[in-house]
């Protein structure tokens, strides 16, 4: 990939990178990550269309200002960001765990600007979740957990995935980097505890979310990783329920970013599902 650049979204510095000509598509990454979460997708996609990554708002290398951090903030900041880059026309989102909760929030109060969806293990089709995210939500011991750590953001990666190998040191060293931003605190958790507590997901978001989404009827396509041990493949049947509509694919023994552990495969999915009329 090219190496990402940063503009102002509003008054927030952004870090993002663009790429490509053609039908706009825009790559949302998860809770407490970055772009780097999309460094095989990005160029792949970018044959052939304009692919736009942001680190969100309050995440990655983004500025994190002391606002409220919940879903329909950060659908607004993406919306913001698109002003920012001068992009008008209806757009692709493929979002992975909480970004695949923001580009459904996105579709839902700008259904003019959404094309089509791609979910990839998202947040938003059941309760259970890691337990290191539920501990997030207890307070003090929450905050407590956030201090940065090498041997737990070497953990936080290897749970990512289900082959070890793709635990690289350059990823593990990159986690660090995150977690040492400052304020990164004040995101993470904001956006941990809008999102479930100490018991998980909470349901009231997620049905008032996929009851409105489901009324739009948008192209969608939902992909899980078989061995996802942040959001349980088991989500993709209640995915399946609420969205009768939507294709579904499921890649065995693949964890939570089948995007970097079935790169391959994913991208030639993922086009040919853009491309279609």
């Amino acid at each position: 990939m090219n190496a990402p650049d940063f503009l102002h979204v509003r008054e927030v510095r952004t870090r993002h990178q663009v790429q490509g000509e053609g039908d706009p598509v825009v790559l949302l990454h998860g809770i407490g990550r970055s772009l780097e979460d999309w460094s095989d997708t990005l160029p792949a996609l970018a044959e052939r269309h304009r692919v736009y990554a942001p680190d969100l708002i309050g995440f990655g290398l983004t500025d994190k200002p002391d606002v409220p951090y919940t879903l329909a903030g950060l659908a607004r900041f993406v919306r913001h960001y698109l002003d920012a880059v001068s992009e008008t026309r209806p757009v692709t989102l493929i979002g992975n765990s909480l970004g695949g909760a923001v580009a459904q929030q996105f579709a839902v109060m700008y259904p003019e600007r959404t094309r089509k969806l791609v979910l990839v293990g998202s947040a938003g089709f059941g309760q259970d979740v890691t337990l290191a995210l539920r501990m997030l939500a207890v307070p003090r011991l929450g905050e407590r957990l956030m201090t940065p750590d090498p041997r737990g953001s070497a953990r936080v990666v290897r749970s990512l995935f289900h082959d070890p190998s793709f635990a690289t040191p350059e990823r593990r060293e990159h986690a660090l980097l995150l977690a040492t931003q400052p304020d990164r605190a004040r995101a993470y958790l904001g956006v941990a505890r809008f999102l479930g507590g100490w018991r998980g997901v909470r349901r009231e978001w997620r049905d008032t979310l996929t009851r409105q989404l489901a009324a739009l009827r948008l192209p969608t396509l939902i992909v899980w990783g078989e061995r996802d041990r942040i959001l349980p493949a088991t989500h993709l049947e209640s995915a399946r329920r609420v969205y009768p509509h939507a294709r579904t694919h499921l890649f065995p023994d693949t964890g939570h970013l089948p995007q970097i552990e079935r790169a391959g495969d994913f991208n030639t999915l993922v086009t040919r599902f853009i491309g279609e009329p």
